[in-house]
C-alpha cells in the first residue's frame, strides 16, 4: 500500500504544463492528502524535441496510445477536441485507469458513453475542469445539491466572449475593434468561432444541464446563436436601460417538470443582477433551487494554472478511490426528461423599432403584439424627423409567440426597420 499511484498524463499544452508543474509542486502536500504518494509517468505531446520550461524532459513521449493504454491508475486527458481524445480514453478505461479530463467538447457529445464504460470498468470519470475552470461548479451539482431540484441555470461560461463585452459596454467600441484587442492580449484565439459563434459555451451548457437535470444532453441539443452580430448601438441601448449584454448559457425545467430547455445566446440582463458585475474574461454561474435558492460561483474560467487547480482537485478525488477500491458517483441520468425547443421558453424580448412617425403607429404596433398574445411592459419612444426610434420591452412569454409577433412587426408598412431584438434574462433574482 506504500507504493506510488501512477499518474500518465496526455497533453503538454498550456493546461498540460500547469498539470505537471503542480503536480511536482505540490507533490508532499498531495503525498499528505491522498495518503500515497502520485507518480507522474509520463507526458504525451506532439514535439518531444520542443522545450517546456519547468516540465521534466524526460517524461516526454510522442506515444500517446502507449501511455494511455499503460494501465496508469489515473490518465489524465487534456488534449481537448473528439479524437484523437475519444480513443485514448477509451483504451484507458479498458486498461483499467481512472480518468480526469477536461475535455468539454467530447464530454457534450460522447458523455454517456464514456461514463458507461467508466462504470462498467470500476474507474472514475473527472471532469470538473471541463467547466468554467477553477470554479468548483460540476461537483457542487452532482453531489451538493443532489437533494434538492434545480429549476434553472444561467451562465456566464466563456471568458473570451465575456470579455469582448465587458470592453463593449466600457468603451462604447464596436465587436471588431474589441475582437482584434482581446487576440492581441491572448484572450481571443486567431480563428474565435468556437468562442464568439457560441460552440465552447454550448458544449458547456449541455454538461451543466446534463448533471442538474439528470437527463443527457448533447451539445447537439443546446439551441446556440453567437454575439457577433452584438452591435456598439445595442451595447449602448441597454446601457441606456440599465441592463448589460452577456453571452449567456441556459439550462431550465419546463413549467410542466418534464422537460429541460437548454441555450446559448446574447441576452440583457438588469445591472442589479449578480452575473452583471461579471467583467472581463471571468465567469459565473448562477444556479436556482428549490431549496437552496439562488446561489452563485465565481471565478477564473480558463487559462493554465486555474484550469489546472480543477485537474489536479479531481486526480486527488480519484486517487483517494484507488486507495479505497472505491469509485464516485456514476452518471445520473434517471429523469431522462425531453429535451424540448427554444419555441418553448419563456422569455421577454427588448426591441429597437424604427418606424414612420405618424398618428396610429404606435396603435397598430400595439395590436399586432395583442394578435399574438404578447404583452408589452414598457414602450420609449423618440422622434427622428418623419421616423420616430421605438423601444419596446415585453413582458415574459413563450419564444415561439415572441418571434412570431417580430416576425409581423417586420412585415408592417409602419415599421421601416428592426433595429435590434434581444432576449431579457434574469429580471427576478
Amino acid at each position: 500500500m506504500s507504493s506510488p499511484l501512477t499518474v500518465a498524463l496526455l497533453g503538454g499544452g498550456t493546461v498540460g504544463a500547469s498539470v505537471a508543474q503542480l503536480i511536482s509542486e505540490s507533490a508532499d502536500d498531495l503525498t499528505a492528502r491522498i495518503g500515497r504518494e502520485l507518480k507522474l509517468t509520463g507526458i504525451a505531446v506532439r514535439d518531444a524535441s520542443k522545450p517546456r520550461p519547468g516540465v521534466d524532459s524526460k517524461l516526454l513521449t510522442e506515444d500517446a496510445a502507449g501511455l494511455a493504454a499503460s494501465g496508469a491508475d489515473i490518465v489524465i486527458e487534456v488534449i481537448g477536441g473528439i479524437e484523437p481524445a475519444k480513443t485514448l480514453i477509451e483504451s484507458a478505461i479498458a486498461n483499467g485507469s481512472s480518468i480526469v479530463t477536461a475535455n468539454k467538447a467530447l464530454l457534450a457529445a460522447h458523455g454517456a458513453h464514456l461514463h458507461k464504460l467508466a462504470e462498467e470498468a470500476g474507474v472514475d470519470l473527472y471532469y470538473e475542469a471541463a467547466v468554467a475552470g477553477a470554479i468548483p461548479l460540476l461537483r457542487p451539482l452532482r453531489e451538493s445539491l443532489a437533494g434538492d431540484k434545480v429549476t434553472k441555470i444561467l451562465g456566464i461560461v466563456n471568458g473570451t466572449t465575456n470579455f469582448i463585452l465587458s470592453k463593449m459596454y466600457n468603451d462604447g467600441a464596436d465587436y471588431s475593434v474589441v475582437l482584434k484587442e482581446a487576440q492581441d492580449l491572448g484572450y481571443a484565439e486567431a480563428d474565435p468561432t468556437a468562442d464568439v459563434e457560441g460552440f465552447d459555451s454550448a458544449a458547456k451548457a449541455a454538461i451543466l444541464a446534463g448533471l442538474a437535470f439528470h437527463t443527457n444532453v448533447t451539445s447537439d441539443d443546446v439551441y446556440r446563436e453567437g454575439m457577433t452580430k452584438v452591435t456598439a448601438d445595442d451595447i449602448a441601448a441597454a446601457k441606456s436601460l440599465g441592463y448589460v449584454i452577456k453571452l449567456l448559457a441556459i439550462a431550465e425545467l419546463t413549467d410542466d417538470d418534464k422537460g429541460v430547455i437548454v441555450r446559448v445566446h446574447p441576452a440583457m440582463i438588469p445591472v442589479t443582477h449578480p452575473l452583471a458585475s461579471v467583467r472581463d474574461a471571468f465567469n459565473a454561474v448562477f444556479v436556482e433551487a428549490d431549496a437552496a435558492g439562488q446561489v452563485m460561483f465565481y471565478g477564473r474560467g480558463a487559462g493554465g494554472a486555474p484550469t489546472a487547480s480543477s485537474v489536479v482537485g479531481d486526480v486527488v478525488a480519484a486517487a483517494r478511490h484507488r486507495i479505497t477500491g472505491s469509485v464516485g458517483p456514476a452518471q445520473s441520468i434517471y429523469a431522462d426528461l425531453e429535451v424540448r425547443s427554444i419555441g418553448e421558453a419563456k422569455t421577454s424580448y427588448y426591441l429597437n423599432l424604427k418606424v414612420s412617425d405618424e398618428s396610429g403607429v404606435l396603435a397598430a404596433i400595439s395590436n399586432e403584439f395583442a394578435k399574438h398574445d404578447v404583452s408589452i411592459q414598457a414602450v420609449r419612444q423618440d422622434g427622428e424627423g418623419d421616423a420616430a426610434s421605438l423601444i419596446i420591452r415585453t413582458h415574459e412569454a413563450p419564444e415561439s409567440r415572441l418571434r412570431a409577433t417580430v416576425e409581423a412587426l417586420e412585415n408592417m408598412t409602419a415599421v421601416r426597420e428592426v433595429l435590434g431584438v434581444m432576449r431579457v434574462e434574469g429580471a427576478g433574482a
